[in-house]
């Protein structure tokens, strides 16, 4: 299957339009048709994803009007549909949103879907359900740089692979707790990832006091700086209505609020079920990175080496290179969502799609057992970044969903040298500084990395390059 389509040409086939609603070109609406979730049967084709892909895309770049419904000037930008005690003084503030005109404002290094530059930072707040403020200050905000979405339907996938391996591993040891009345204490391993332990009781009791790295209902959320987000359909509806003020009604319409208009902005239905689909489908699809062959002979010399290197550090211990992917099915709605996002069960119809079609996928490499290695250079798993002496990548004031401030998920390398800045603040320039800010659980290899000579940490630079997103 290959897309195949420019954006002009996607907007014709579709009926989309990137800055013309209804094909009539003196619109100001960027949203011409929606999509109806009720076209979206079971198994989609190949054509079928293409379409629907290509109505993401054209969803993901568009510049949201007021025509549109953009804005929330009697709602918040908290997860949890939340009204304003006053209107917002403003459409568009960076401080709590709107801040940005299209998904692509912002996810767009070096292509949309990429990263984003210091300028695209957002602020996070740990009132996460009913903030209503308009500071920056860090005690009411975190700041965050953009991260980039390629291969983020792998992610998702290994991510939910990894759960429901973790949840039956906990059901096993309450079965086994209860029929020999004793209390079974088992690791907690998936994919070659140790998530810690738990005690099993007889009565049902877990003790989840020794997890490690992940939340007690053992899901595996892959998505954002902390790992807080559960699947491409979740991020997309908080995005939608945190920067552009887009209220997706399997949120915010009158099934949760008994509001078609929580926002009160004048406009009902802003983003349908099948929109939040279309645009999964086109994240769910983004090819992933890759590691580049340098046509310079001495990058190449320098990378073979700064790639021993990188083991030698122990880097991999978090940065893994691969992680193994057994079904490449790939089901919207997913099977671990919450409330407040579509799920499983809650409508006759979702869109479920074979992500092997895609040619790059395809092209990824198996291992003995036939598992896609999916090489994302990352383990999926929070970890302490920082520690007393190295700070600077614990510098948050606030905590979010319960992890602690200098917790973050493991950043997935693939893509590293096409997306700098570095850091969960998009505040450090160089792979280098990013290096030497490691501490907490990664202090060992920092240190060790500080020790070696230039030249060495010269050739580990130069394997770290090699990690791109084809534009």
């Amino acid at each position: 299957m290959q897309y195949r389509f420019p954006l002009l040409a996607v907007a014709m086939i579709t009926g989309f339009a990137a800055s013309a609603g209804a094909g009539e070109p003196w619109s100001e609406k960027a949203i011409g048709t929606h999509v109806s979730q009720s076209t979206l049967v079971g198994p989609l084709s190949a054509e079928q994803l293409q379409q629907l892909v290509e109505q993401g895309e054209v969803l993901f770049t568009a510049k949201f009007t007021d025509d549109d419904g953009v804005g929330r000037p009697m709602a918040t930008q908290a997860i949890i549909p939340t009204k304003r005690k006053r209107p917002a003084p403003q459409l568009f503030q960076r401080l709590a949103g709107s801040d940005s005109n299209a998904c692509s404002s912002c996810h767009n290094d070096p292509l949309p879907g990429g990263a984003g530059d210091l300028v695209t930072n957002v602020f996070v707040s740990e009132g996460f359900t009913n903030p209503d403020f308009d500071t920056t200050d860090p005690q009411f905000s975190n700041e965050r740089n953009t991260n980039h979405l390629m291969g983020a339907g792998l992610v998702e996938l290994l991510a939910r692979e990894m759960s429901a391996d973790l949840q039956s591993q906990r059901r096993a040891a309450l079965k086994t707790a209860r029929a020999s009345g004793a209390a079974q204490a088992i690791d907690l391993n998936t994919k070659g990832v140790s998530f810690g332990s738990l005690t099993a009781h007889p009565d049902g009791m877990v003790d989840v006091s020794r997890l490690d790295g992940i939340d007690t209902d053992l899901v595996i959320r892959p998505f954002s700086q902390k790992g807080v987000i559960t699947s491409l359909r979740q991020f997309t509806v908080n995005a939608l209505n945190h920067h552009h003020g887009m209220q997706a009604t399997e949120r915010f319409g009158p099934r949760w609020t008994g509001d078609a208009d929580f926002d009160a902005d004048g406009v009902a239905g802003e983003i349908t079920e099948g929109d939040v689909s279309a645009l999964v489908a086109w994240q769910a699809t983004r090819k992933a990175p890759h590691r580049i062959q340098p046509d310079n002979t001495t990058w190449q010399t320098l990378a073979i080496r700064g790639d021993g290197i990188f083991d030698d550090l122990d880097c991999g211990q978090c940065h893994r290179r691969a992680l193994p992917l057994n079904d490449l099915t790939f089901a919207d709605p997913g099977p671990f969502d919450a409330a407040g996002t579509l799920r499983p069960g809650e409508r006759e119809t979702g869109a479920v799609y074979d992500l092997s079609d895609l040619p790059w996928v395809a092209a990824l490499p198996r291992d003995a057992n036939g598992a896609v290695m999916v090489p994302l250079f990352g383990d999926l798993k929070r970890h302490r970044i920082a520690d007393q002496q190295v700070t600077e990548l614990g510098n948050e004031l606030l905590g979010q969903r319960f992890v602690d401030r200098d917790v973050f998920m493991t950043s997935e390398l693939w893509g590293i040298a096409s997306t700098a800045p570095y850091g969960h603040r998009g505040d450090l320039t160089t792979l280098d500084r990013v290096i030497r800010a490691h501490g907490g659980d990664a202090r060992d290899s920092r240190d060790q990395y500080i020790a070696l000579d230039q030249d060495d940490r010269t050739a580990l630079i130069a394997f770290l390059k090699t990690l791109v997103i084809e534009p």
